[in-house]
């Protein structure tokens, strides 16, 4: 009997985009999983799930799970296929990149994201399969490039204060984030200071489950986030409220910000982003003079058109006012620069490439990109899509042209699943992958600096194989006969960090990363001088950037679409994993728009009617809810639905666009003006 059918406790770890990356405790009887619970000694996790995860069982033994090799036999869409076996899907599948390589192998082009956060099941033996192919790249920019980007530009790298340490912060900023739905540990750590006097702010344009239990809430218009941080800092430097001393040893460039925010006094600010001047004030007021003062924010404000300039412009508050100097002070949007010095950056094997530079795609722009001919600009037309840990077709901006490119039948496309998702439907083949509670993995995080394992709990449900064994398949078929495709999913795991204890990660299921406890309380940000940069290369002074799409960039196509839409995930789903979990689905209920209720009496809409949201990129049927929660002019259309799922087979990604953010090349999926009407 195997061992994995000996019932026991397996320690493993979330594998989903979200920054709490939770240490799991997996309760297995008789060789099934029956309980998923959060490790109580992971201070991070402190023995808490979301309800999503918690119902992870629901979602490995789910009765649509795909779990054997199916290959198409009805048109792209359909969803219609049928079951075959893995070596007649591999053989073919092997045969039909072949051909397309020998033409030019960036006709081929991977496709994947976060679906799961493992280093191994993601990009180890993936990233190796790529290069060795010379397939064309892929810019991963879709949730958090504009951000990202701006951190490293400011500090030098993707890094922040430690997450427990808000527990000790007196007053904190929860800045485009809903942290009870997509931030759920961090919030504990808030609602400990919370309990010890600390004063919570949040700043978001809708009022979120998170705005409900803030002391207050300042519902800024979409994408203005970069004007109230110019407000804020006129009144810091007119007010005195800076810390000169910090400003002058760890700040370099501060003169030239001096002068642009001065051009920002609250009255300016207010009016772009729809608040009052006092609140302006106050808040600058509250900011500086509360200590220690926290930031957290998140990636809902970075997807607007200068979602880069105000991360920067928001990332350098704590600079100006000397709030790193104090546990419980500073700011945290991601911490996975801190894994940096710990992964091992050959395991992806870039050297496969040789000497070759294929072209890199961005992900956000995919569904242009497959509508595009061969051209010198371009490069060929793409010919053959390799899916895996994502679902584009319900997640990529401008979903009409995502449909159109999946849809074309000469595009050859293999999308490796667990169930049939809107983009599995327009497959040639789909390939059967395991889940996290069946295969081997490796963690870094983006919201805490824990590195974590996930054992394998159960066998491979049917025929489900890990990523890594479909890629080792694949590449031996491709004769790839590198020595690196013969690693096993436990050598990849002893390859991935350096100089992290793997005894103690394998015994544990997770270690700290050892970091100071005030990391920036002295400079020693990770750019080449240890200062904060504020005229960064290639970026400049940051500065407001204007939506794409609102009244005052785009005064006559706001005529015709009045209503900024911004789309925020559904409290129960996660991008659109969890979409299918019936138990989650039915928490959920329907596709819904959220509206303010003076904007649905000036359209004669009531709510429950079921309303057409359109703009000139196409039109999304789904059901009105009128609340508080929609401030008037903005509406927000929940997501991310699967499109099969939606009344009229599309969901909110049929309004977005395909525009791209001022640092990153990240989307701008909450720049865009849409109107509603009665269907």
């Amino acid at each position: 009997m195997s061992t994995l059918a000996v019932s026991r406790t397996v320690r493993g770890a979330c594998p989903h985009d979200c920054p709490d990356t939770c240490a799991l405790k997996i309760t297995v009887e008789q060789g099934r999983v029956v309980r998923v619970q959060g490790d109580p000694e992971h201070p991070p996790t402190h023995g808490a799930l979301c309800t999503k995860v918690s119902r992870y069982p629901e979602r490995t033994y789910h009765e649509e799970r795909v779990l054997t090799p199916l290959k198409r036999s009805g048109p792209k869409g359909s969803g219609q296929f049928v079951p075959v076996s893995w070596d007649e899907a591999l053989d073919d599948i092997a045969a039909q990149l072949k051909a397309v390589a020998a033409r030019d192998p960036q006709a081929i082009v991977p496709y994947s994201y976060a679906g799961t956060m493992g280093l191994l099941q993601g990009e180890a033996m993936a990233g190796r399969f790529f290069h060795r192919l010379g397939a064309s790249l892929l810019d991963r920019t879709i949730c958090a490039a504009a951000g990202g980007d701006a951190l490293v530009a400011t500090y030098g790298g993707k890094v922040g204060m430690h997450l427990e340490h808000y527990a000790d912060s007196r007053l904190i900023l929860i800045w485009g984030s809903n942290s009870i739905a997509s931030n759920l540990h961090f919030w504990t750590f808030a609602q400990a200071a919370k309990r010890q006097g600390a004063k919570l702010i949040c700043i978001d344009p809708r009022r979120t489950e998170t705005a409900d239990k803030c002391h207050q809430h300042i519902a800024l218009l979409p994408g203005t986030d970069g004007a109230l941080a110019l407000g804020l800092m006129h009144e810091l430097i007119t007010q005195g409220w800076l810390d000169e001393d910090y400003i002058a040893r760890h700040v370099d460039g501060f003169a030239a910000l001096r002068e642009r925010a001065l051009q920002w006094p609250p009255e300016r600010a207010a009016q772009v982003c729809g608040i009052e001047a006092d609140v302006v004030r106050q808040l600058a007021r509250d900011y500086a003079t509360t200590a220690p003062a926290a930031i957290r924010l998140n990636y809902g404000m970075q997807r607007v058109h200068g979602g880069g300039s105000a991360t920067r412009l928001i990332a350098l508050l704590p600079c100006l006012t000397g709030a790193w100097k104090q546990r419980g002070g500073g700011l945290l949007l991601s911490a996975s620069g801190w894994f940096k010095a710990f992964r091992n950056p050959q395991l992806e094997r870039p050297d496969l490439l040789g000497e070759r530079r294929p072209r890199t795609l961005n992900m956000s722009t995919i569904g242009d990109d497959l509508l595009r001919e061969a051209s010198p600009a371009f490069g060929p037309r793409i010919e053959a899509l390799i899916v895996y840990n994502s679902n584009p077709v319900a997640v990529a901006p401008e979903s009409r042209k995502v449909v159109q490119g999946f849809a074309r039948e000469d595009l050859f496309t293999v999308v490796l699943e667990h169930f049939l998702t809107d983009t599995a439907d327009h497959a040639d083949y789909v390939l059967p992958a395991t889940t996290q509670l069946e295969h081997l993995d490796v963690h870094t995080a983006y919201g805490h600096t824990y590195a974590l394992m996930n054992q394998p709990a159960v066998e491979p449900l049917g025929q489900a194989r890990p990523n890594t064994a479909i890629f080792r398949a694949l590449a031996q078929r491709m004769g790839f006969h590198e020595p690196c495709f013969r690693d096993s999913d436990e050598q990849l795991a002893e390859q991935a960090f350096v100089g992290l204890d793997m005894a103690a990660l394998r015994a544990q299921g997770w270690v700290k990363l050892p970091i100071a406890e005030q990391p920036f309380a002295d400079g020693g940000f990770p750019t080449a001088d240890g200062k904060v940069r504020i005229d960064a290369p290639g970026y400049g002074v940051p500065d407001y950037v204007a939506p794409y799409e609102s009244v005052q960039s785009a005064p006559a196509l706001a005529r015709r679409y009045p209503l900024a839409m911004i789309s925020p995930p559904a409290r129960h789903f996660l991008n659109s994993t969890f979409v299918n979990v019936k138990s989650l689905r039915s928490i959920e209920g329907e596709p819904l728009v959220e509206l303010h209720p003076d904007d649905a009496a000036a359209r004669g809409i009531a709510d429950g009617a079921m309303v057409d949201v359109f703009n000139d990129r196409g039109r999304y049927r789904c059901r009105a809810a009128l609340s508080g929660r929609a401030r008037p002019g903005v509406v927000n259309g929940l997501g991310v639905w699967w499109r099969k799922l939606g009344a009229q087979g599309t969901n909110v990604n049929e309004l977005t666009s395909q525009r791209l953010t001022d640092i990153g090349g990240g989307p701008t999926f909450y720049d865009c003006l849409v109107e509603v009407q009665a269907a």
